[in-house]
């Protein structure tokens, strides 16, 4: 009889609990096969040399979602208030370890407070406002993945780095229109912008348009925006990328180059036009590591100044049946000339298909074409570089994925 007391008592406890609370487990598994025509795998003097590589490898660096499990919820506090949290962790689905550095929540990590007269403020590890308003309506973050973003992710539209130690501000949506701001502390004795990363964003959606635009500044970057895992963050190490060796391949071409930086500004707008099934994409970025030569991070080409990249991308997708989702882009990125360098750019072509067997599970097929000219961050003609693929050895790379995605 006491034990069903007990029984009794606990079944009560939890369905209160419940009746104030609110926990779900979700998440995406993703796996693709992957294949590119040239990946470096060494130097033969200062010449890259390499091979083709077929793979088996988890959506976070090449598919659509990386993979991940996380835990959301929310504790009703009254007066449409809410107490809200997300613990995000990425891994890799092909071997089963961690993503992000191996970083245990390595996606998102946040606790806040929301209500429905004011917003939401959120205080962890997790995404900006340039990303939240600007990525949902690039090529990447609809139909074309990881492998889809601009060369080397150099705009973070695929959310490479992610933001620690940071307030977050989201407003309710007003006639369509929304914004946010995050502020990332330094956390640094006697300087309190060292290291420091703030970000603003704003968009509107409505009527079959949506608009997008953001803006993030990164101080000491080399630590504070690329340097954000536990297996980084050493200032005077370089956490952008390598140069590469006689036996392993080059990290970043793109952009490693520029870890002196003393700050990295990151601006970008984009637009979208729904007609019926199909979508036009229009976006613009800019890329600026500026101050170069001005920290302890490693500057073995002497730089100084600043480099700007710009990119340009147009897209298409289309709905053709419920099933059915196509998609193409096209995106131009060209940098100034650093130190008498003559810059280089980047043209890039992304083909995209997506059928969905279900509201939960995808099959999709992705290819993307790259071809580099002019000289690169490291100072060597410049080589073409998907984004999530080791570097080509020549100015030219394809990459193609099949991949399967299921989400739970």
């Amino acid at each position: 009889m006491k034990s069903r007391f007990l029984v009794a008592g606990f079944a009560m406890f939890c369905l209160g609990a419940h009746a104030q609370s609110n926990v779900t487990l979700y998440g995406v598994v993703d796996l693709g096969l992957t294949y590119t025509n040239s990946a470096q795998t060494g130097k033969a003097g200062t010449k890259p040399i390499g091979a083709s590589q077929v793979a088996l490898t988890d959506a976070h660096a090449t598919g659509l979602s990386g993979s991940r499990w996380g835990l959301r919820g929310n504790e009703d506090l009254g007066a449409g208030t809410k107490a809200i949290f997300v613990l995000e962790n990425g891994f890799n689905a092909n071997t089963g370890t961690l993503a992000q550095g191996g970083a245990e929540f390595g996606r998102q990590s946040y606790v806040g407070i929301s209500s429905v007269n004011i917003g939401t403020v959120t205080v962890g590890r997790q995404y900006d406002p340039y990303i939240d308003f600007v990525q949902p309506l690039s090529a990447s973050g609809t139909f074309a993945g990881y492998m889809g973003s601009h060369p080397n992710d150099l705009d973070n539209l695929t959310n490479t780095n992610r933001i620690n130690n940071s307030i977050k501000f989201t407003t309710l949506k007003y006639g369509g229109f929304s914004a946010g701001g995050l502020y990332s502390l330094g956390g640094v004795a006697g300087n309190a912008t060292q290291n420091q990363i703030w970000s603003l964003g704003a968009g509107y959606s409505g009527a079959g348009l949506s608009i997008g635009a953001g803006y993030l500044n990164a101080r000491d970057p080399n630590v504070s925006f690329y340097g954000n895992t536990p297996n980084k963050g050493v200032a005077t190490a370089n956490n952008l990328g390598s140069f590469g060796s006689a036996t392993t391949a080059e990290s970043n071409p793109v952009f490693a180059g520029y870890a002196s930086a003393k700050t990295t500004q990151i601006v970008g707008a984009a637009i979208n036009y729904t007609l019926e099934r199909t979508t036009f994409g229009l976006l613009v970025t800019n890329t600026r590591f500026e101050d170069l030569g001005t920290t302890v991070a490693p500057n073995p080409r002497g730089y100084s100044g600043d480099a700007s990249f710009t990119s340009a991308e147009v897209s298409v997708r289309s709905q053709l049946t419920p099933a059915l989702l196509l998609g193409a882009a096209f995106d131009y990125t060209k940098r100034n000339s650093v130190n008498g360098d003559g810059g280089a750019k980047y043209l890039q072509l992304d083909l995209g298909a997506i059928y969905s067997l279900s509201k939960r599970t995808d099959l999709y097929a992705l290819t993307v074409m790259q071809r580099a000219s002019g000289v690169d961050s490291l100072g060597q003609p410049a080589v073409a570089s998907i984004s999530g693929f080791t570097p080509s050895a020549t100015d030219k790379q394809v990459g193609a994925r099949i991949g399967i995605r299921h989400k739970f």
